[in-house]
């Protein structure tokens, strides 16, 4: 077991009711679950996306924390979070970093497994 590690879950999700595919205004949610895999407590600190769309624009976004906070996580713990993604595409990825600090003051950074947001096709 590392001194300071996390592992990153996502789940996303299109969301039609705030979609306007005619306008290409596409709304994703995703759902992230940061667990504390090391051996000591750790905070994020502060996160970055890379977000690119299907047509291979790419935004990068960087903030501090998630949703507002800057979860500490005991060892065993997870910290669970709902956002949101609009892209102008029915198609799209996500990737990105936590930026954490461990209790000893050391910085680390997680990696964000890159992951799909897509439109459900539909049949006609």
């Amino acid at each position: 077991m590392k001194p300071y590690d996390m592992s990153v879950t996502v789940v996303p999700r299109y969301l039609p009711e705030q979609s306007d595919p005619a306008r290409r205004q596409y709304v994703f949610a995703y759902t992230i679950r940061i667990t504390n895999t090391g051996a000591h407590p750790a905070q994020l600190i502060s996160r970055h996306w890379i977000i690119t769309d299907g047509d291979e624009r790419t935004e990068e976004v960087r903030g501090l924390g998630v949703v507002g906070q800057q979860p500490l996580l005991p060892p065993g713990e997870s910290f669970e979070y709902t956002s949101g993604c609009p892209l102008s595409t029915p198609v799209g990825t996500m990737r990105g970093t936590y930026h954490c600090v461990g209790e000893n003051g050391v910085p680390f950074e997680v990696d964000i497994p890159e992951f799909v947001l897509a439109m459900p096709r539909t049949l006609h």
